[in-house]
Order: structure tokens, then C-alpha cells, then sequence
């Protein structure tokens, strides 16, 4: 039996704290585990960050400048799976079958307004597409944007949920910050599209604290602590910065519920992990998250504090009146790296059989 040769853009797993680089680890992982060893030999493309990101004993290429232009290294597989829609490096040699994973076209949103913009990233994507042999989107919402918004030439178009790895330490029990009462997490960067704004008002009326954990930005902060302010909860909103594993899970645990009202998401990945400890999530009604929540989410359909504050009240009494954590958890366990990879694996063996 031939062994097809099959190189993983790894790229974007420059630093641990993003989403892309537990992206690229947790299939790269799955991959290996998965995978038949007489029918498939990986090679990682790797940025020099992460050399050895997959171990000692694993196939890499160390990503050059040069590869721009100079790509004999490049040369020796069989299918290349670009990990990001608009990867920089892809092989020009057509006899190598290609695979692009679309993970969101998020700027559709964030630059609303801005057709100069819109037009460009929509430019690179298509470029992808038009190198593509087979492409994967991340979720229903994702792929159904990309048919809008994009022409495929008639190539297949499925939808690979990502997975999901929880890392618990019950043991851990030194947060960067302990609140003093229950709480509501959220977690994700300081940055305008995921909106954390708008989560100050539920804590009027009551007595919760709001904990924000992800990597800061000053101008977006303020906006945050400027609404906590108008809602009298200034002392009750705490921004951590960027936090460990062990923070973060010791934080999914703890809290009474999740917030994430993001407006722009191809998939989702902190909702289903609040929703693997059995939290009620509470989040926008928009892109992908009503998708990946499912039935067992609450949605805020717009941003009015009372009318949020109407939800996230009658969300917390059926809660504890029905008492849903462990449908919660089982859906979260739908969403497995190793299921991914599985699809991944008969996607890339019906292109070199």
C-alpha cells in the first residue's frame, strides 16, 4: 500500500495563548493518534517558535522567508492542509493536492462599512479557494457565509466541527484573582467584537462579580470599566490579563455562569469548554454560537441592559430549576478532536487514493 505523504501547516502556532495555535496542536495530536501508520506519514510546517511541537520524533519543516519564492523543501508530499484561510505559504505545484480550512470570514463584520477592506480579505480567501482542491469550514454558519460571499467552482465544501481538549487541575487553587461571591467568566480578548461590554449591566440589581480574562487592550478596557461604572459596579468587574490553563479552568468551575456575547465567531471554542463543566452560557444570538450552543444556551438578541438583564435572570432560575449540566456537558463532548481528525483523515485519503 502506497503511504501518502501529508504536510500540516502549523503556522499559527506561534504562542499558546491563541486559539489557532491549540487549533493546530490539539488536530495535529488527534492526527497522529488517528491516523494508519501504513497509508499516512505526516510532516508539520512549523513556525521556529515550535520546532519540536508535536515531540522529538516527528517529521518537520522549519518555516523560511525564502519559501515565498523557493519551495523544493516543500515539494515532497502529497496533500498540504492549510490550517487558515489565508495562509501565506501554500505549494504551487498542482500535482499536490491542497486542503483549506475556512475558520471565519469574521471581517464581514468587523469591517462593516469599510467595502475597501471587505474587498481585499475577500481577495485572499478567493485565492485559497481558487488553489484549493477540498474545502473545510468549522461550522454550519461559517460555510454557509463562505457559499454567500465566495465562488467554490463546484469544489466540495463540508463542515469539520472543531474539537475540543479540556485541561482540569483540581488540584490548583491559587487563581490570579479569587472573587469573594459568585461570579459570571467570560474570556477573550479586550477587543471590540467580542463585546464584553455590554455584561456590566447584569450585575445591577444583585450582588455577582464580572471576571474578564484574556490579553488587554487599553482603550477597549476602558469602555468596559466606563460601563461598569454607569451600572454602580466598578468594584465588581476584574480584568485578569491573560491567564494560565489552570486559572482558566479553575474559573469554568467555579463561576456561576458564562458570558460570551461575541458578534463575530466561526466557531466558538469558550463557550463549548464552559459548556463541558455544565455552565449556563449566555450568549449572542448571532454568527455561529446559537449553532455550537444549541437549545442549551441563552441568547441575548440585542444588547439592551434591561432586556439582557430580563434573560440572564430568567436563564439563571431555569437553570436551577431544571437542572441541565449534565445535557450540557454531554453536548460539549460532541465536539471531539478525535471526530475531527477522523474526517479530516477520509477527506485527505479520497484525495490521494
Amino acid at each position: 500500500m502506497k503511504i501518502n505523504r501529508i504536510t500540516i501547516d502549523c503556522m499559527p502556532a506561534t504562542t499558546p495563548v491563541s486559539g489557532l495555535y491549540q487549533v493546530c496542536l490539539n488536530l495535529g495530536n488527534a492526527l497522529l493518534k488517528q491516523a494508519d501508520a501504513a497509508r499516512e506519514q505526516f510532516t508539520f510546517y512549523v513556525p521556529h517558535e515550535q520546532p519540536t511541537l508535536f515531540g522529538n520524533d516527528q517529521r518537520y519543516i522549519l518555516q523560511k522567508a525564502s519559501h515565498r519564492f523557493f519551495q523544493g523543501s516543500l515539494q515532497a508530499c502529497d496533500l498540504w492542509h492549510s490550517t487558515i484561510q489565508d495562509a501565506p505559504i501554500k505549494p504551487r505545484n498542482r500535482r499536490i493536492k491542497l486542503v483549506l480550512t475556512i475558520h471565519d470570514l469574521n471581517f464581514l463584520i468587523q469591517r462593516k462599512g469599510q467595502p475597501g477592506k471587505i474587498k481585499k480579505y475577500l481577495g485572499r480567501v478567493q485565492a485559497g479557494i481558487n488553489r484549493a482542491d477540498h474545502i473545510v469550514c468549522i461550522s454550519d454558519f461559517t460555510r454557509k457565509t463562505v457559499l454567500e460571499h465566495l465562488q467554490t467552482h463546484g469544489k466540495p465544501v463540508d463542515r469539520i466541527y472543531n474539537g475540543c481538549t479540556i485541561n482540569e487541575f483540581p488540584a490548583f487553587d491559587t487563581p490570579v484573582y479569587r472573587p469573594a461571591k459568585r461570579f459570571i467568566f467570560a474570556l477573550g480578548a479586550l477587543v471590540s467584537k467580542k463585546n464584553f461590554h455590554v455584561l456590566p449591566c447584569l450585575l445591577q440589581h444583585n450582588d455577582y462579580e464580572l471576571v474578564i480574562a484574556g490579553t488587554r487592550h487599553s482603550d477597549y478596557e476602558r469602555l468596559i470599566m466606563d460601563q461598569a461604572a454607569l451600572f454602580g459596579a466598578t468594584n465588581r468587574v476584574h480584568l485578569t490579563g491573560e491567564i494560565s490553563e489552570e486559572d482558566k479552568s479553575w474559573y469554568y468551575k467555579h463561576c456561576s455562569a458564562f458570558a460570551f456575547p461575541s458578534l463575530a465567531e466561526g466557531f466558538g471554542l469558550p463557550l463549548v469548554e464552559a459548556m463541558y463543566y455544565g455552565k449556563p452560557a449566555f450568549i449572542a444570538a448571532t454568527t455561529s454560537l446559537p449553532e455550537i450552543g444549541g437549545d442549551l444556551a441563552y441568547c441575548f438578541n440585542h444588547f439592551e441592559p434591561q432586556y439582557m438583564q430580563q434573560v440572564f435572570t430568567k436563564g439563571m432560575q431555569e437553570y436551577e430549576t431544571t437542572k441541565p449540566a449534565q445535557a450540557i456537558r454531554a453536548r460539549a463532548l460532541q465536539f471531539s478532536w478525535d471526530q475531527a481528525a477522523r474526517e479530516y483523515l477520509a477527506v485527505y485519503r479520497k484525495l490521494v487514493q
